[in-house]
């Protein structure tokens, strides 16, 4: 596996970063927030903002912006895994098309979505600094870590609806086979071209392809051979 798609999963596994932007009031000082994000198909990210907050009037000041995340499994800080997005923050035009999805994942934030002070941000990476464990450290082009349009992007809401009216129990069995977690409720949130995400009961958890999935059929292959090692 690269280094762009090491990075990329990492990214879509977590579900909040440290979003940096350039202080308007303070003369371009560093100003870091949390930030929830959702990693969209091609691997930008999507954050859902407030006019009234710091961060977005540093965005529309100066678009310049970074958010990292990193893994919180190990307590040694120096070997976690991280990524660090380097890029530009721009509000997206098609806020319904991003409210779709995002509150698939953060249906807590429908109440914010209602209101007019929240708006959809789109940070368009320039380039990831990907830090995988000790000595793996990598710097990533966007041109390699940007996926470029794929069938399964429109083929998306039709395959989530199609695992979660039909395929409960296999999900429930990915669960316990790849998570060793054993869950009641299973939901398919979203899939894309690295994997996807399962709320099982109250938790988010990521399966990752072995390889990408680039149309339904693909990804119909790939669940199903995730069905058959899950036995």
């Amino acid at each position: 596996m690269n280094n762009a798609r090491e990075a990329r999963q990492m990214l879509r596994a977590h579900r909040y970063g440290a979003l940096c932007t350039l202080s308007k009031k303070f003369d371009g000082h560093p100003f870091g927030s949390i930030a929830p994000y959702l990693v969209d198909h091609d691997g930008s990210l999507i954050i859902l903002i407030s006019t009234l907050a710091e961060h977005t009037k540093n965005i529309l000041h100066d678009p310049r912006v970074s958010l990292i995340t990193h893994n919180q499994d190990s307590p040694n800080i120096q070997t976690q895994g991280r990524v660090t997005v380097v890029g530009t923050a721009k509000i997206m035009t098609d806020q319904d098309a991003a409210g779709t999805r995002y509150l698939r994942y953060f249906p807590e934030a429908q109440s914010y979505f209602d209101t007019h002070d929240f708006s959809f941000y789109r940070i368009m990476p320039q380039t990831i600094r990907y830090i995988g464990g000790f000595g793996k450290i990598h710097w990533v082009e966007a041109d390699s870590y940007l996926v470029p349009p794929y069938s399964l992007i429109q083929q998306e809401n039709g395959a989530v609806s199609h695992m979660n009216a039909d395929h409960l129990s296999a999900m429930r069995r990915y669960c316990q086979h790849f998570h060793k977690i054993k869950v009641q409720q299973v939901e398919m949130l979203g899939i894309d071209c690295d994997g996807f995400d399962v709320r099982a009961d109250e938790k988010i958890l990521r399966f990752d392809f072995p390889d990408m999935v680039l149309d339904a059929q693909q990804a119909r292959q790939a669940l199903v051979a995730m069905s058959r090692e899950a036995g």
